[in-house]
Formats: structure tokens, sequence, C-alpha cells
């Protein structure tokens, strides 16, 4: 009988030490970073890393798709690719979100999806970085109220800038529904190609989308006015800036000054003045349906 006993504790050990999918996936993807970060510093050959990332990156697709299974999104393809676009740390996309992303083509529509678990480890290691701007709270629910989040999670070269948050309606069975406008940019200034990012976590799976704001955002007098006027202050400063032999330093920082003001009031504008427009409504009940079909409605 001891003998029996002494058996099934071993196998129930041996059940509760073995490593899910989401550590095999990450202890493979951590590998893989390491063997191309070696590649890299004994100066391998660029098709060599290239071919190195490209085998890697298959390999983690195919161990999130076990992880995840199809998507089932009405409009979204089942299938989809890995989220990640480098496992250099020197390249742009390198630390993007553990994720499968879904969409039909480049321009169009796409969803991120990935588990708690994923995304709770990616939030860890964001919060240790080391350049605070970088920083994100471990929190799934705090994180995903911050430009920053979709900036690092589904974005590569560019930064998400919010123009407002929707009043999303959280659909039935979702226990976190945030959706937002904004758009992607590396400057100040209006982003007059505005999207949505919806994110919607239900149970163990978290869906991020991403899409065009439809119908597109309408541009507001009042708010461009603002815009301009800043933009015409800082260009004087700009002008006085380039036109001295000592590159005057006030007058660069009062350059940046002012376009930075004018760009946080345009936005300010936007989200104050948007909502009364008579676009608004069949744009917020576009993002609801959106909201609704990733939570399988």
């Amino acid at each position: 009988m001891r003998l029996v006993w002494t058996l099934l504790f071993a196998l129930a050990g041996g059940v509760g030490f073995a490593a899910s999918p989401e550590d095999d996936y990450i202890a493979t993807r951590d590998k893989a970073i390491s063997d191309i970060a070696a590649l890299e510093s004994s100066n391998a050959e660029v098709e060599t890393l290239d071919a190195a990332n490209t085998k890697a990156l298959a390999d983690l697709e195919k161990r999130l798709s076990a992880v995840l299974g199809p998507l089932s999104v009405k409009d979204f393809p089942a299938t989809g690719t890995i989220n990640l676009e480098s496992l250099s740390a020197t390249d742009i996309g390198f630390g993007m979100l553990d994720g499968l992303r879904y969409a039909k083509s480049d321009e169009g529509p796409s969803i991120v999806a990935t588990t708690r678990g994923l995304v709770g480890r990616w939030l860890q290691s964001k919060a240790d970085e080391d350049d605070e701007s970088l920083r994100l709270p471990t929190g799934i629910d705090e994180a995903l109220k911050l430009d920053a989040f979709y900036t690092q999670a589904i974005g590569a070269d560019a930064a998400f800038v919010k123009t407002l948050d929707f009043s999303l309606k959280k659909p039935d069975g979702a226990d976190i529904a945030v959706a937002r406008l904004g758009g992607w940019t590396q400057d100040v200034g209006p982003i007059y190609d505005q999207q949505v990012v919806v994110a919607v976590v239900k149970g163990d799976r978290i869906l991020i989308a991403e899409a065009p704001a439809s119908p597109p955002v309408p541009k507001i007098a009042a708010c461009e006015a603002l815009w301009t006027a800043a933009d015409a202050t800082a260009q004087k400063f700009q002008e006085t800036y380039q036109g001295s032999d000592l590159k005057d330093q006030q007058a660069y920082d009062s350059a940046n000054a002012a376009w930075e003001k004018g760009d946080g009031d345009y936005r300010a504008c936007m989200g104050e003045r948007l909502p009364n427009d008579a676009a608004f409504p069949a744009l917020l009940a576009e993002v609801q349906q959106l909201a609704d079909h990733m939570a399988g409605q």
C-alpha cells in the first residue's frame, strides 16, 4: 500500500510541475532572443540573422496557434500571424505583445489575440523597464486605459495618441471592455487618419482590435484654428532659431513648447466637441458592434 501511495504522489507531483504551453512558448521565445543576440555578437551576416529570426518566429507562431486555437469573430479570419515583428533587441518591432494578429489585409481592421497569462508576463517585463517612459502598470485593467500600452503592444514605429475614450457598453460575458479613438504618429499635430482601438477581456482571452474610424472623423473648425495658431507661433520661434548664428536655444525650446501645447489643446478640443458632431453616433455604433462581435455576440 505504501508503494501505491508513493507512486500516486509521484505522478501527481509530475503533473503539477509540468510546463504549461505558455511556459513552453516563453522559454522558447527567450532562447530564440538569446540565440539571435549571440549571432549578433559574433558579427553574423545579415542573411544569417534574418533566417534565424524568420525560423524562430515561425516556430513561435505555431506554438501560439496551439495555445489560442482559431479565432471566431465575425468578419475576421480564423487563423493569424505572430504579432512579434522581430526577436532582435536592435530592431524596431522588438518586444511587442505576445499574441497572434488576425487581418484580411495590412490596411484593414486587425485583432491581436492573446491570454491573460501572456499579457500579465508582458506587463511585468514592462514594469521593470529602465526607461521610465516605457514602464507600464502590471494590472491589465489599468494598462488597457493607457496610450503607452497600445503603442508598445501593437505598434512598431509610431506612437498611439488618444483623441477620446468611447462610452462603451460592456458586452454580455465580457470582463473588461475598453474603446478609444486616436491615431498613430511620430510627431505632434492633428492626426487625420483616425483609428479606433477596442480591447475586450473575456475569461482567459484578451482581444485587441484596431480599425479605421468609420465613418471618418470630421475636421472641426474650432479645433483646427487652435492648431493653426499654435503652429504659426512655433514657426516664428523656429525661424528665429534657424536664423541665429548661435542657434538660440530659448527660441528652439519655445517652438517645441508651442507645438506641444497646440497639440494638447487640439486634442482636448476634439475630445470635447466631437461627441456633439452629427457623425459621432454612427462611429460609436460601429465601435460598439465591433466590441460585441469580439465578445462573441
